[in-house]
């Protein structure tokens, strides 16, 4: 194992490729972590950098089927604080973001109540990567593809500083809740209940 020194969350490796007169092979993910600056420019970063809002990079080891578990993990902090993006239909097939803390999951029953509709579904991946240019894994709020209603949990904004995807996986970006409100027309809602486990 190298010995690393943890800076803004990026491990910054002494000589990258060279330690102690011997040499290592990097990942793709341990290269973008060398620099602080590297990191993807996604659409979510370009719209983030268009509209001057501060955000901090954050790059982790992706791991399918990991969720917000393993980002909290990689990235030493609450589950609480990451947040997912949910894409989601209507009965009447009309997407819909919805973005929840990591460690709850969505009443559809009282989602549904709170926009009229008969019920919910998740998105296909292949729509949801239609509709936002994002993989699944990846999705960010921010520069979808098409505009599309967001929904956002009201408890969200109590917290001081949120961890969401920033366009692809392994990728988040930290910022203040508030900031949501000054980039997306959004409505707050109240459908979080403790995931199951």
């Amino acid at each position: 194992m190298l010995p690393f020194l943890f800076l803004r969350n990026f491990t910054v490796f002494a000589e990258p490729e060279i330690l102690c007169g011997k040499s290592f092979a990097l990942s793709s993910v341990e290269k973008l972590m060398v620099e602080k600056d590297k990191y993807p420019i996604t659409a979510a970063v370009r719209m983030l950098r268009e509209k001057k809002i501060a955000f901090t990079p954050h790059l982790y080891a992706y791991e399918d089927h990991g969720g917000t578990t393993r980002a909290a993990v990689e990235l030493n902090v609450s589950e609480h604080n990451v947040i997912k993006t949910l894409l989601m239909e209507t009965d009447a097939r009309a997407p819909l973001i919805v973005l929840m803390h990591g460690d709850c999951e969505v009443s559809t029953k009282e989602l549904a109540r709170a926009l009229k509709v008969k019920g919910l579904l998740p998105c296909a991946a292949a729509t949801a990567q239609r509709l936002t240019g994002y993989i699944v894994g990846g999705i960010s709020p921010f520069g979808t593809r098409t505009p599309l209603p967001l929904y956002v949990e009201r408890t969200i904004f109590e917290l001081p500083v949120i961890y969401i995807n920033g366009g692809k996986r392994g990728f988040l970006i930290s910022i203040g809740p508030d900031h949501l409100r000054a980039l997306l027309p959004l409505e707050e809602v109240n459908v979080a209940i403790k995931a199951s486990i």
